[in-house]
């Protein structure tokens, strides 16, 4: 029996975590690309052509084949525009190289949370062999967890408000071990296009979804557990 508790533990544990990190990667993937017109807007409010001299349809072709090179789909990136005139690549070495190394980021987010979606299946259904009852384990789980998560958003929340710079510094500084994520605005074109500030507001905007989508099945098990409590009496 205790083994069994056990198992059912580790079980919810894993379904309930990986759950999470779906949840997560997804409200990344929805935030970076379910809308272009929030890359345009960010472009207005830090009047990015007032030091990148380009017109706002040029700006937005090389935001979204950028974007359509980090999701896996372009195999290169180089994208011929206009800039102040001339007819040029918009990225240079230094570009292709940092943001080669972000593209294997996002692949492997995107690859993380398939492995995520396994899990989650296979921990469901070994639970359903094991008959546990999971309308009553996975809220429970999926609770404790969201709480442990919530902890570690409010934390990050908190060192993003006081400091933003340090935070954007120790993530490149854990995730690249190089310093070729340092742009110069003076002979780059990339960093003009993406001012600290835009990662600010796309820091907020991704947890923004990924707390709705927390809100959202926590309703759902209300729900359960509202209707388990009316089914016992």
């Amino acid at each position: 029996m205790k083994t069994k508790k056990v198992l059912h533990g580790f079980l919810t544990a894993a379904a309930a975590v990986s759950l999470i990190l779906i949840l997560l990667l997804s409200a990344f993937e929805i935030a970076a690309y379910s809308d272009f017109g929030f890359y345009q807007k960010e472009y207005e409010k830090y009047e990015i052509q007032e030091t990148l001299p380009m017109e706002m349809d040029d700006i937005m072709d090389v935001t979204e084949k950028m974007m359509s090179y980090l999701r896996g789909d372009r195999e290169e990136l180089s994208v011929m525009t206009t800039i102040d005139g001339e007819r040029q690549d918009f990225f240079n070495e230094q570009d292709r190289f940092h943001m080669g190394e972000v593209r294997d980021l996002f692949l492997g987010g995107f690859a993380l949370r398939r492995y995520a979606a396994v899990i989650l299946a296979a921990a469901v259904v070994l639970l359903l062999i094991l008959k546990a009852d999971l309308k009553r384990i996975l809220p429970k789980a999926y609770k404790i967890t969201v709480g442990v998560f919530l902890a570690l958003v409010a934390a990050l929340g908190i060192a993003i408000a006081v400091n933003f710079d340090r935070c954007f510094v120790i993530f490149h500084e854990l995730f690249f071990d190089n310093d070729l994520w340092m742009f110069d605005p003076a002979t780059d074109y990339m960093i003009r296009m993406l001012p600290e500030g835009f990662f600010f507001d796309m820091t907020l905007r991704i947890g923004g979804f990924f707390v709705a989508f927390l809100i959202f099945f926590e309703l759902i098990c209300i729900g359960l557990r509202i209707w388990r409590k009316k089914k016992e009496n």
